[in-house]
């Protein structure tokens, strides 16, 4: 995740930048779904193994999914204003997110993570906790594209209409490079923030056999905790 500002405004800054032929919006995507894939994976919450298989299966499905998704966009606008290309890096990152998080920790979803009760102490594994805490990064995730993905197109647009940046055409990449990471450096951490990294899930929430266990053990708990992931 320290990686996130550096990496993602020069990934983002040239799939916002190159946006307009095929090749290079194959290979922006791929790029940058490798890298949350990366992301994903290193910041995924429990302690369940996983195989390299399956681990190879879920990179290729998620980045399959987020350069389909980002070549489907890409011709449904081929008719509309160029401002509105602008925007299809963004609706791809988004659609990708929902398939990648997932993917990447498939395992999570498969064997749940683990619930603890306030003092730490680990009560079992819930899948109902990996949902939520998969759902509030995906949200997490798509929070934090809005700001570089939605306003440097904007300011890019008004700016190749001036002489200055006809002149000096080369300036563009740069540019957005410099302003997508001028909006990561505040998205980043507000949007990571967004959901608590220790959340917590109610235990009527939880599987009926972990419910049955926990109120075993202690009656009295009603809230469990589970690290999230990022």
């Amino acid at each position: 995740m320290s990686a996130q500002v550096p990496m993602n405004m020069t990934i983002t800054g040239c799939m916002l930048t190159f946006y307009r032929k095929t090749p290079t919006v194959v290979f922006w995507q791929w790029v940058n779904q490798s890298f949350n894939a990366i992301v994903n994976y290193s910041n995924r919450s429990g302690d369940a193994p996983i195989t390299v298989g399956q681990l190879g299966t879920a990179y290729v499905s998620a980045t399959t999914g987020a350069v389909a998704t980002a070549l489907g966009l890409k011709s449904l606008t081929k008719h509309l204003p160029p401002l509105v290309g602008r925007f299809v890096p963004f609706a791809a990152v988004a659609a990708a997110n929902c398939i990648n998080i997932p993917l990447m920790r498939q395992r999570e979803l498969q064997v749940g993570i683990p619930v603890t009760d306030e003092q730490g102490q680990r009560l079992g594994h819930s899948v109902a906790a990996a949902k939520q805490g998969i759902f509030q990064v995906v949200v997490s995730r798509i929070c934090m594209a809005i700001p570089a993905m939605a306003i440097p197109p904007v300011i890019m647009d008004t700016l190749e209409k001036k002489d200055f940046l006809k002149r000096r055409p080369w300036l563009g990449a740069p540019l957005q490079v410099g302003l997508v990471g001028f909006c990561l450096v505040f998205a980043t951490p507000l949007c990571c923030a967004l959901f608590p990294q220790r959340s917590s899930i109610h235990v009527r929430r939880l599987e009926p056999e972990l419910r049955a266990q926990i109120h075993e053990q202690n009656p009295s708990i009603e809230v469990v905790y589970y690290n999230k992931g990022l």
